[in-house]
């Protein structure tokens, strides 16, 4: 995935309520279940129908690792698809996003300003209608560079022409350089 795809996806993981399966054999009795057939998670995980038949009767607990992150991804990508749901639908429609970042941030402007990017460390609640703008786009599969454009659109508005009170002639602004991401619902 993207660096801003996997934050959005750890801020939405946080709104889960229990935890998922830690073994195995539970992990894999999720996804038979999830996926009604013991055929469909071998073919997902890439492995044998009668390997993953091993695991449901508990034959076998201890994956290699390669497996084990195989596993461990797709149930954590399945689990409680309701809960994460809500809180993406709560984020775009009332709450909006809390963006944590320390990148390299400039803009474009009339000549005679001080346009130079520099390195700045932010903590900028966005409104929710860019929420679901980075979940629709998320969810549509864009890359990494068109959910960062999408950020960058919003901390220009925010940010730096702090809802249209300042900085009105303000064209755009580069968000580069990401050394730290974090969203929070």
């Amino acid at each position: 995935m993207s660096l801003i795809g996997d934050g959005l996806e750890a801020a939405v993981r946080k709104a889960i309520t229990r935890p998922a399966p830690k073994s195995a054999p539970a992990q894999m009795r999720y996804l038979v279940k999830q996926l009604k057939s013991t055929k469909a998670v071998a073919q997902m995980l890439r492995i044998s129908q009668r390997t993953v038949e091993r695991y449901v009767k508990d034959q076998i607990k201890k994956p290699r690792p390669d497996l084990a992150a195989r596993l461990q991804r797709e149930v954590n990508k399945r689990w409680q698809p309701q809960i994460r749901a809500r809180a993406r639908a709560k984020a775009a429609s009332t709450d909006g996003i809390v963006i944590d970042t320390r990148a390299r941030l400039g803009y474009t402007a009339p000549i005679g300003s001080t346009d130079q990017d520099r390195i700045r460390h932010l903590t900028v609640a966005l409104p929710p209608h860019y929420a679901a703008r980075l979940f629709d786009a998320q969810e549509a599969g864009a890359t990494d560079q068109q959910l960062q454009q999408i950020a960058a659109e919003a901390l220009k508005e925010v940010y730096f022409q702090d809802g249209g009170r300042r900085a009105g002639s303000l064209e755009e602004v580069r968000f580069t350089d990401i050394e730290h991401l974090e969203f929070e619902l």
